[in-house]
Order: C-alpha cells, then structure tokens, then sequence
C-alpha cells in the first residue's frame, strides 16, 4: 500500500484521472445548459463522437489540430442544428430525437471514416501539445497534474467556472433557468422560448463536440469506431448528481474519471482478469451514484415537455 502515497504515482493517477474527466466535464456543462433550459439532450454521446470525427477529419485534411477543433465544432454544431429542430422545432419527443441521433451519428462515421480517410483511418493524427505554465507547473504533485496540461483542458478549467457564472449571476442565465423551470412566465415577458432553447441545445451539443475533440487531439491521437464509448451517457449521470449545477457537475466528473483511471491500472495490474470486468468500473460507479441519490436530486420542472404558447 506504500506505493499509493508515492509521490510519482499520485501524480500519474491523478494526471491520468484528469484527462479522462476533461471530455466529460465539456459534455456535462452543456448537457446543463440544454436541460436547465428544459430540453434533454440525449444526444450527447452523438455530439462527443461527432466531435471526435470531426477533429480527426479536419486534421487529417489540414494537417493542424486547429483545423480538427475547428472541423469538430461544426460537426457538432450541425448536431445541434438537427436535435433542435427535431426537439425544439417540430416538438418530437426529446428522449427518441435524441437516441436517433445517437445512432445515426455512430453508424455515419464508422462508414465516413473508412471512405474519407481510407488507409490513413489508423495513422496517428498530430495534437495539441502540453503547454507547461510557469512556476505553477513546478508545484510538487499539483504542478504536473493541474498546469502541464494542452489547451483544451485550460479550457475546461475555464468553462466551468464560467458556465457556473453566466447560469446564476447574468439576466441570461436567469432567463434559461426559467425557460427550463417556467417557460410560460419567460414568454409573458417578452422573450422567444422556441428561441432560447434552440440556441441552448446548439450550445450544448457544441460543447460535446470540444469533449470528442479532446480525446482525439490531446489523448488518443486517432479516430475509431464508436469511441466515445458511454462517455456521454455518463456526463447524464454527473449532471443529474451535480443538480443541474456545473460546478456539481464537474466534481462527479473528476469522481468519474478518477474510476476510469483506478479500471486502468486494475487491467495492467490483473492481466489474468478480462478486462471487460474492469472496464465496467465507471458505469457501476455511475450506477451507485445515481441509486445512492435517488429522490435526492429534482429536474428542472418544464424539461422534456414541449412548449406551446397559450391560444395556439
């Protein structure tokens, strides 16, 4: 048991806990968006994927991680634009958009990835580097964990903190939650409901594409099939521990993440074992969680429920 205090090793589980909870933090704080808006995005773990082939795309074709991000962001925009219309727009029920998307998005880019990329479907694609931030990274454990990190997690510190900001401290912030909670008071007062939560939604799915973009660009360096693997659905599960709040939300992604991390070291330590077992760490984690919590945690009150404004 000495080994956990090691320094080195703290400092690999933690750094390693870290990076596997950056994408679901970008999920979950835009699953609180949508949802606080009242508009369930199911289809979260579509946007991950899409943004995760979108970013192997578009560094494949540019040759630059930027141009990846940048491919990643429209591709989960376009998402966005879909589960809204289909949600929002025509009213179709929130949960089968969602799931439908989910599955379209798994199906298109396993077949897309083959024909646009061919044999280059398997080559490592070039990322973002660390970037070091002086003096603070030199902190012993805390250092190399919080401050050698790339671009994209600085940006999830950012997102967090900031989401947390514009949710409870802005006039807009106040207007999604009352869209999410009582969307009819928010159409008295003059503001487009319709509106509001398409804008949310594409928000949303924009912030699951930077989760996909992420894995690909600063951890895996390459795309294969269905390789958002439940991540989305485990964002559902820290924002409903997190109470629709995102700094609630991204603690239950670190607390996630971390299971991730602990089911990797438990499959290079138990070779014997099939790592499927272990693999299956994160979700009975998740699982525990939400049957720990049950009765515990309330929705906002008008989500999944068409708008419709009186007299129409």
């Amino acid at each position: 048991m000495d080994y956990i205090m090691n320094p080195a090793f703290l400092t690999d589980f933690l750094s390693s806990s870290l990076r596997l909870s950056i994408p679901l933090i970008f999920a979950a704080i835009g699953v609180v968006w949508s949802e606080r808006c009242g508009v369930f995005n199911i289809a979260i773990e579509g946007c991950i994927l899409g943004g995760a082939f979108g970013a192997a795309i578009g560094t494949w074709w540019f040759g630059d991680p930027l141009g990846g991000l940048l491919m990643a962001l429209v591709i989960a925009s376009l998402l966005g634009l879909l589960l809204g219309g289909l949600a929002v727009g025509l009213g179709i029920n929130q949960l089968v958009a969602g799931i439908a998307i989910n599955l379209l998005v798994g199906g298109m880019t396993a077949y897309l990835a083959r024909q646009i990329m061919g044999n280059d479907a398997t080559a490592p694609l070039p990322g973002f580097a660390v970037m070091p931030i002086p003096l603070l990274s030199d902190i012993p454990i805390v250092g190399p964990v919080l401050f050698s990190q790339g671009p994209l997690a600085y940006l999830a510190y950012v997102i967090v903190p900031l989401g947390w900001m514009l949710l409870y401290r802005t006039p807009w912030g106040l207007l999604v939650r009352a869209a999410g909670d009582q969307p009819m008071a928010v159409d008295t007062a003059g503001v487009n409901v319709q509106r509001l939560r398409f804008l949310s939604v594409l928000g949303s799915c924009m912030l699951g594409g930077l989760g996909g973009a992420y894995i690909v660009l600063s951890q895996v360096h390459v795309f294969t099939e269905h390789m958002s693997a439940g991540k989305g659905f485990i964002a559902l599960g820290a924002v409903i521990l997190g109470r629709w709040n995102p700094l609630g939300a991204a603690i239950a992604c670190l607390a996630f993440g971390m299971a991730d991390a602990t089911q990797l070291r438990l499959q290079f330590g138990s070779p014997e074992i099939p790592y499927q077992l272990f693999s299956t760490l994160p979700f009975i984690a998740a699982l525990a969680a939400l049957v720990l919590f049950s009765g515990k945690v309330h929705a906002p009150a008008a989500v999944g429920r068409k708008f419709e404004r009186s007299g129409k």
